[in-house]
């Protein structure tokens, strides 16, 4: 996260733009709307381009 958002709630959190994730630049947010329709962390959590990685990656930790 950015730390802007170190203090926030996870509601707060999920409602602000992606680039509130670390890494994230205020272009590349406009890129992924543009592109996706993601205005928040939570649409870019639940895009179905994404998501599954994500929970690809939350199994992974739990075999081997």
């Amino acid at each position: 996260m950015d730390k802007a958002y170190d203090d926030k709630a996870l509601d707060e959190i999920l409602s602000a733009p992606p680039s509130a994730l670390a890494g994230v630049t205020e272009k590349d947010a406009e890129l992924l709307n543009e592109a996706l329709g993601i205005q928040t962390v939570r649409d870019f959590g639940s895009n179905k381009h994404f998501a599954p990685a994500g929970v690809l990656v939350a199994l992974s930790s739990k075999t081997g």
